[in-house]
């Protein structure tokens, strides 16, 4: 058995960091540097020990920034019942993925990679940063290849640039589709088809979330758009 694990890794996972900062010293990694230290410090601490493990045993302790998707919403159900309703730590219906910013603070692109990418060498298990956009990317090919850019310099193992995709199955259109399809001009409300809406959850895309448990759904809901406009040239 001990040759088989060999061959393996043995991960330890974590959410909720963002909550973890609130909790401690009443601000996440988003909103004060203090607060991104003591993250990096916390993050930095638990490879440390996986790494140590894995020296004294031989085998492959690794760090995971997980989503867990459904810890998520059942942790913070039983903090919140033990804890009380904690502003910006049991407030939500789910704990925040990883080392995330939190998906419904306000931040630009460049801001939320930079803060995210010193953690992806410290979860050598597994790590994903993205950022949300509202529009088409093809629209805006050159900031599209900018956030790209931004990703690769600052160290981002994993990235992914989250857009809205939609399509009209009568007309075939694909691309943003408010309440009317701007190709055929039809509305879903009306009675007729709905339009497939494709999202992405926790690393899936999918074309509902009606299938995912109420923590994801409520994620999803609460995400803000990451704009392009911070230290750099608005494009």
């Amino acid at each position: 058995m001990r040759e088989i694990l060999k061959h393996g890794t043995l991960s330890v996972g974590f959410i909720g960091l963002a909550e973890c900062l609130k909790a401690l010293i009443g601000k996440h990694h988003g909103e004060s540097k203090e607060a991104q230290n003591l993250g990096l410090e916390i993050i930095g601490y638990m490879r440390k020990r996986m790494d140590e493990a894995s020296q004294q045993y031989h085998l492959n302790f690794t760090l995971l920034a997980t989503p867990a998707e459904g810890l998520s919403g059942r942790f913070v159900r039983i903090d919140a019942k033990k804890f009380g309703v904690i502003e910006g730590v049991t407030d939500r219906e789910y704990y925040t993925n990883s080392f995330h910013i939190p998906v419904y603070f306000p931040i630009s692109a460049w801001d939320k990679i930079k803060l995210e990418a010193p953690y992806h060498a410290l979860t050598n298990a597994g790590h994903i940063t993205y950022v949300e956009l509202d529009g088409d990317p093809l629209q805006n090919l050159d900031a599209f290849e900018q956030i790209i850019r931004c990703m690769k310099e600052e160290g981002i193992g994993y990235g992914s640039v989250n857009h809205p995709v939609d399509r009209d199955p009568k007309c075939g259109y694909t691309g943003i589709i408010g309440d009317e399809c701007p190709c055929c001009g039809r509305r879903e409300d009306d009675g007729n088809e709905a339009f497939e809406r494709i999202r992405r959850i926790t690393g899936y895309l999918v074309g509902s979330v009606e299938n995912f448990n109420n923590a994801k759904r409520a994620e999803e809901a609460d995400r803000v758009k990451h704009g392009i406009e911070s230290e750099r040239e608005a494009i």
